[in-house]
């Protein structure tokens, strides 16, 4: 037979915490009291210790279960987070879409007239060329006059 102290010391819980046990197991009226202590018998310790343990695992589960739910908690906030960050990248990488689309444009137009002013060019040195080849059989190379000549009129 142990006493409520030495029960409460193996559990590692109080005096009075062993006491509320006895009393919600409606075991008080069977204890024997041995002077100023009552003698629990093999039985009632077990059932004390078994209400115990089973309290313990209750508070064990519970706490799993609170860490768990805040754990969840802090995955949902993280998804959150990450998701507002997609979501403006994503309308980042539209925006940027549209320039690069609006710049490719551009670029197009812009080759397409570097190609017209090629060939316009190319088409007008064709034409100064064909027509002064045909000048130059028909005209006589100046010659350079000295200044006395351009001055006197002489050749």
């Amino acid at each position: 037979m142990k006493t409520i102290r030495q029960i409460a010391d193996e559990i590692g819980v109080s005096k009075t915490a062993v006491n509320k046990q006895i009393a919600n197991l409606g075991l008080r009226s069977g204890l024997r009291k041995n002077g100023n202590q009552f003698a629990i018998d093999e039985h009632q310790e077990a059932l004390i210790k078994q209400a115990f343990s089973e309290k313990s695992q209750t508070e064990i589960e519970n706490q799993s279960q609170t860490k768990t739910q805040t754990e969840n908690h802090e995955v949902g906030d993280l998804v959150c987070v990450l998701q507002a960050t997609i979501d403006t990248l994503q309308g980042q990488l539209e925006v940027k879409d549209r320039q690069i689309a609006k710049l490719t444009e551009a670029l197009v137009a812009a080759q397409q007239t570097a190609a017209a002013a090629q060939a316009l060019h190319a088409g007008t040195m064709k034409q100064q060329l064909l027509s002064g080849e045909s000048g130059a059989d028909q005209q006589e190379p100046e010659q350079k006059k000295s200044w006395f000549s351009k001055i006197f009129g002489g050749r």
